[in-house]
């Protein structure tokens, strides 16, 4: 799988939006890109992107920022992926004709695909939120 960096900016960002739902808090544009290394101007246009997909709330002003409009356990990681890069097929062939040969490798790059969707479509945000909580909870300094 290639993720597109935009793709990759947006997931990591409802990532910080979903850690902040239960408590309600705003997340600002330049926290969330100190944080991880994203530039400003493109996270600003992927929160956008977000918001006109419903899935992003935003609140002007000096105490404004951004928050996830959906329960992150109800928002998957295939809906964020698929409002960035659209819902595109993810096998075409570049072969004009078919044969036996490009008939049967397409039909098993489709299935490669289709359970690709399937993960990306059942992993919710939730379900990764703890999964990043239980990988930090075990790190310890010295």
């Amino acid at each position: 799988m290639n993720l597109s960096a935009k793709t990759e900016y947006a997931c990591v960002a409802v990532m910080e939006l979903a850690a902040r739902f239960d408590s309600g808090e705003l997340a600002r544009i330049k926290d969330i890109a100190a944080a991880h290394g994203i530039p400003s101007r493109f996270l600003v246009q992927i929160l956008l992107q977000l918001k006109s997909a419903g899935y992003v709330e935003s609140t002007r002003g000096a105490a404004g920022g951004y928050r996830l409009s959906k329960d992150p356990a109800d928002l998957t990681l295939g809906e964020v992926m698929a409002v960035i890069d659209g819902n595109s097929d993810c096998v075409r062939s570049n072969i004009n004709g078919q044969t036996p040969a490009t008939t049967t490798l397409l039909s098993a790059w489709q299935q490669a695909c289709d359970a690709q969707q399937e993960v990306l479509h059942a992993a919710t945000f939730a379900d990764l939120l703890q999964q990043m909580r239980g990988r930090t909870a075990d790190m310890y300094y010295i």
